[in-house]
């Protein structure tokens, strides 16, 4: 088989798909199907109904990964951030996951995190630069 490499800047997301589904299979292959499922919780405005926050994440081969969150500057402070990681455990609990993880930046909430019981696996240093780039992770089962 012959093969030539392309460089795109900005790809479109049909294009991303396009590289990520061999992929896809290949996981498939060898792990089995990952049971892909995307959810969010969304923190809404009480006056206008407008999105001004939330969680957002995917399971996937029994581990929930949260991509998002995100707590308004009006409900920090009022155990938001917590209860949208709360709700975000039990239905990774519902789901039969194993556990949960996310990342983070330094500046961002490490600490909040810990005080959930979340316990560091990884960082990545200088990304951004002078910053680090932190992983989490809780198990849900023993």
């Amino acid at each position: 088989m012959s093969v030539r490499i392309e460089f795109k800047s900005n790809p479109s997301e049909d294009e991303r798909l396009e590289i990520l589904e061999p992929l896809r299979a290949y996981n498939a292959a060898k792990a089995g199907d990952g049971k892909s499922e995307k959810f969010a919780f969304f923190v809404r405005d009480e006056h206008t109904d407008a999105v001004i926050g939330g969680l957002h994440g995917r399971i996937l081969y029994r581990w929930l990964f949260i991509e998002l969150l995100v707590v308004p500057e009006q409900a920090r402070g009022q155990r938001t951030g917590s209860e949208l990681m709360h709700l975000a455990e039990n239905f990774a609990r519902e789901r039969d996951c194993i556990g949960v993880w996310l990342d983070t930046f330094d500046f961002q909430a490490p600490a909040f995190y810990r005080k959930l019981g979340y316990q560091a696996f990884g960082q990545l240093n200088d990304y951004p630069p002078g910053h680090q780039r932190l992983f989490f992770q809780k198990r849900l089962v023993p």
